[in-house]
């Protein structure tokens, strides 16, 4: 493992510099009141349920929600904390804040511990804080990862300073607690560990068996990766106690679709501008290709296999798995991230080469960083709009939510179709954008007389039926929800449709092409669907 030998620190590699840009790292998210990250509105009606439940009955008859060990509960956790302080948005907004932090320092920290410095290239790794996933709004995951890049960084610090016994004492609890908050940041974890003790472990046996073939140093190295990264491994027992269950649902499935892993790999800085967003990941292949080519970079043994690995599970990653989307497209950005960080400057490397790569890689940062406040102020007009609406509605009203999309994934999109989520966290109103998947999280809904429009994805509705998707054209959600399970329906940005589909529906609230709609229990409905 490379490390330097100067005593003398360069601007972008000093504590100073790594407090600011993980500062900095939170400035899209300071100004909106809901940070506009599509699933996370919808996590936070399950938040509401979780503290409010046992205060509100009515909610049981809607809701079901038991505490249970899952490798799924982050910010589930944080919360019960958190939010009796702060109120649940604020403590909801701190938790999403803090994620580019950590995932910033995490980054620079590895970074600083294989190379003894942070290199200058690995400042263009920055903007994948806001990666497509974090966007998405997966906020557990998005937490264990952030978690796992510095949980990564002082496994390696502590394996360089020869301290195994300390290691080995804190990286159990730690490893169950990641578990907890995602599997997916333990099993990254797991992978990242292994993949720098083989590299550690290898260098250790190469003197000690210098006269030996290379196959059998790699042989003992693997064997003894393995069983220094047995701390981290409790987890599994955990992991098969949750999955075994009776109760848990979803299947794995969608292997090998290259198609969407090469569009994931173009989309891991999707945001709202598509050529802003391919030509920013552009720069970051340019910048790997320069590593292949320039003499005055070269790519790090230990985080190159880390890259190589991550690419290899990348590869082996389905779409879904035990029912969960996206599986595949979690992982890319971390992929490329590795590979970023993974480049160095040999020592035919100028300081005012060094330099340039720095203010290039620090302009890259910020120009993202810009793009990424500008879309987040944009997005959080249209979520003000929408939470004026929600403000007007009474406790415990029963509403039915549509929300428009298209059967093309347009690049950029309302991001509204969990919006419906903060009927729940701030009305205690019966929301159907909630999902409904045992095993997968603490909540399930259990709102028989809703029928086929009670939990995702039924909120969500376009112009036709969309191949591939179980979301209804407009015409038929309007025409077969069931009225008697409902007092409102929200059509948020709806395809259009024919009005008579709402002649029995009163308009109390008009914003643009949403609407708000009281149920007019006078006027026959028409039959209702049956699923």
């Amino acid at each position: 493992m490379a490390r330097g030998t100067t005593t003398e620190l360069h601007w972008w590699q000093t504590r100073t510099f790594v407090a600011c840009v993980a500062l900095a790292s939170i400035i899209p998210l300071l100004w909106p009141e809901i940070p506009p990250l599509v699933d996370l509105p919808g996590h936070m009606g399950r938040y509401r349920v979780q503290l409010a439940i046992g205060d509100n009955p009515w909610l049981s008859q809607w809701y079901d929600f038991r505490w249970q060990l899952i490798g799924n509960l982050g910010v589930d956790l944080l919360i019960e904390p958190l939010a009796p302080i702060f109120g649940l948005e604020l403590a909801v907004k701190l938790i999403m804040m803090a994620i580019p932090a950590l995932t910033v320092t995490g980054l620079l920290w590895i970074a600083r511990e294989v190379h003894g410095r942070i290199p200058a290239t690995a400042l263009f790794a920055l903007p994948l804080a806001y990666s497509y996933p974090f966007q998405f709004g997966f906020a557990n995951f998005a937490l264990a990862m952030a978690l796992a890049l510095n949980l990564f960084a002082f496994w390696v610090r502590l394996g360089r300073l020869g301290k195994l016994r300390l290691r080995t004492i804190l990286f159990v609890p730690a490893s169950c607690l990641l578990w907890l908050c995602h599997t997916f940041g333990w099993g990254v974890l797991g992978v990242l560990a292994f993949s720098a003790e083989l590299i550690r472990q290898h260098d250790i046996r190469k003197d000690a068996i210098r006269d030996s073939g290379a196959s059998h140093g790699w042989v003992s190295a693997i064997v003894r990766a393995g069983i220094n990264c047995i701390p981290l491994a409790l987890p599994m027992v955990m992991m098969v106690l949750w999955r075994s269950g009776d109760h848990v649902t979803g299947k794995t499935q969608d292997w090998f679709n290259w198609r969407w892993k090469m569009n994931w790999i173009t989309m891991v800085l999707r945001d709202r501008w598509m050529a802003f967003d391919i030509a920013s990941v552009t720069v970051l292949f340019i910048i790997l290709f320069r590593g292949i080519r320039d003499q005055t970079i070269e790519y790090s043994r230990n985080l190159s296999l880390s890259a190589l690995f991550l690419l290899l599970v990348y590869i082996l990653l389905p779409r879904i798995v035990f029912g969960s989307a996206y599986a595949d497209m979690r992982l890319a950005p971390f992929m490329l991230a590795f590979a970023i960080i993974a480049l160095r400057p040999r020592h035919g490397l100028s300081l005012r080469g060094a330099a340039v790569l720095a203010v290039l890689g620090f302009s890259f940062f910020a120009v993202r960083l810009a793009g990424t406040t500008i879309s987040y102020l944009i997005y959080d007009r249209s979520y003000d709009q929408a939470i004026a609406a929600i403000d007007t509605l009474p406790e415990r009203a029963r509403v039915v939510s549509f929300v428009g999309r298209r059967c093309r994934d347009d690049w950029a999109y309302s991001r509204l179709e969990h919006v419906p989520g903060l009927l729940l966290e701030r009305r205690l109103a019966f929301a159907n954008d909630q999902w409904s998947m045992a095993g997968g999280q603490l909540m399930t809904t259990r709102y028989p007389a809703a029928r086929g429009f009670s939990h995702d994805p039924s909120e969500i509705v376009s112009d036709i039926r969309c191949r591939g998707q179980f979301w209804r054209p407009i015409s038929t959600a309007l025409e077969h929800f069931p009225r008697a399970a409902f007092d409102y329906v929200w059509l948020i940005h709806p395809p259009a449709f024919d009005p008579a589909l709402i002649h029995d529906l009163t308009l109390i609230r008009r914003d643009g092409t949403s609407a708000l709609f009281k149920v007019n229990r006078t006027v026959t409905p028409r039959p209702a669907e049956t699923e």
